[in-house]
């Protein structure tokens, strides 16, 4: 928001749950905190550990927005700084924006750390890619309407029409709907669709299973909450290789063969 000197609360990227996942920028604000507020229903709490022995650490779990605000308000007014530690990324889904604007009107500089989204730390563990030459460039990041809407552009039957790779969030709960949404867009029933749970979390697992056989698979490995689906059509699409490292194609820093 303002310069790096005048910034006392940082919003920090948590990665998906392997405190090793953490920035070494995210993990040294965290260590230099007077407050550290996460949200343990997302944030293990090993993430956190290393913040400094005379550090306010709390949970956010249960705390409305008012709350949260008034503490890392109180914080700064005593001269102090604040981590506040988001599950991934907090441009994702992170509900940063309303706290933002909290700070903003209490006149409170703040800065931001980015994390490792469970998305990209799903593909890693999986082996996985959402890329594939000459079938799919794009990855749209996306979730199914549920107690929050989504725009009517936005529907997930509209947007995995293209075709691309799709990293689906917060739609763990209705898997049959899931696959009809699918379906109908037209992605074909083999396509690859990995199920990541509680990715980066000791007891975090995944399996890879198909768009028509999703909702069975979820009801067999009892997923459900913290579960993000990774739609690739690229795993069953043709064998393709990238041209980069074809020696007859020449770029900037070497000539074809």
């Amino acid at each position: 928001m303002k310069g790096h000197d005048t910034i006392r609360v940082w919003f920090v990227g948590a990665g998906p749950g392997d405190p090793e996942l953490l920035t070494i920028k995210g993990q040294r604000i965290i260590a230099g905190a007077d407050l550290v507020l996460y949200a343990g229903s997302l944030v293990p709490p090993e993430v956190v550990a290393c913040a400094h022995a005379g550090a306010q650490v709390a949970d956010s779990s249960s705390m409305t927005l008012e709350e949260t605000h008034s503490l890392m308000r109180d914080t700064v007014r005593r001269g102090g700084t604040v981590a506040r530690v988001h599950t991934g990324d907090p441009a994702l889904y992170g509900a940063t924006r309303e706290q933002m604007r909290l700070l903003d009107a209490d006149g409170i500089a703040y800065g931001v750390v980015p994390g490792v989204t469970a998305a990209f730390a799903a593909a890693a563990q999986a082996c996985v890619s959402f890329t594939a030459p000459e079938v799919t460039q794009s990855l749209v990041i996306t979730r199914l309407e549920g107690r929050t809407p989504v725009p009517e552009r936005e529907r997930l039957r509209a947007l995995a029409a293209h075709g691309s790779a799709l990293a689906i969030y917060l739609s763990a709960a209705t898997p049959e709907r899931l696959r009809d949404e699918l379906l109908a867009a037209g992605v074909a029933p083999e396509t690859c669709v990995l199920a990541a749970h509680r990715v980066g979390w000791p007891d975090g697992s995944h399996v890879m299973t198909t768009v028509q056989a999703l909702a069975e698979t979820m009801s067999e490995t009892g997923y459900s909450r913290q579960t993000v689906f990774l739609v690739l059509p690229g795993e069953t699409g043709p064998e393709t290789v990238s041209r980069l490292y074809d020696e007859t194609f020449a770029h900037g820093w070497r000539e074809a063969r």
